[in-house]
């Protein structure tokens, strides 16, 4: 039986559960400390945190059932016609199949079309198959973050012309 993929907008129904799926995904890389995310309040409030101006979250699903996602994000102090890609976060079943490129791909793609012309994002040495992804899809390291995203937990600063 095939498994149905969607990646659709956040709706507030999502809030609980991509919450569950943030923590679950930093625990389980042992990156669940202060500084990230994890701590981080908005992560039970995203449906919230998304209606900001020039910002976009896509959830992605598997027969319904909410398995991560990833957004946009015009975080506070980034230069001009920059954003952040932000949130990409998946359920270990939903890791390995293509669907984090997809949702970044799509978030990118949403931000182009929004005016942006590069993307930041920012991750840590834990998170080091994600990082490999970004590098695959054009990121390039830089050596200081950009923006004031407040997760000092971070320190992999990447950006990507759209």
């Amino acid at each position: 039986m095939s498994n149905h993929i969607n990646i659709r907008p956040i709706e507030y129904k999502d809030n609980a559960v991509l919450a569950s799926v943030i923590r679950t995904a930093l625990t389980e890389f042992g990156a669940n400390k202060p500084g990230t995310v994890y701590y981080d309040p908005t992560t039970d409030a995203l449906f919230e945190l998304f209606q900001t101006p020039g910002s976009y979250y896509f959830i992605a699903t598997i027969n319904e059932e909410v398995v991560g996602g990833c957004g946009i994000f015009p975080t506070e102090n980034l230069p001009e016609g920059t954003c952040e890609l932000v949130k990409l976060y998946l359920q270990a079943n939903a890791r390995g199949t293509g669907l984090g490129k997809q949702l970044m791909e799509k978030s990118m793609q949403w931000a182009k079309e929004n005016g942006y012309t590069q993307v930041y994002l920012e991750s840590m040495p834990e998170l080091a198959k994600a990082v490999s992804i970004y590098e695959k899809v054009g990121f390039t390291r830089i050596n200081q973050p950009l923006g004031n995203s407040g997760h000092c937990g971070c320190d992999i600063w990447m950006t990507k012309q759209l």
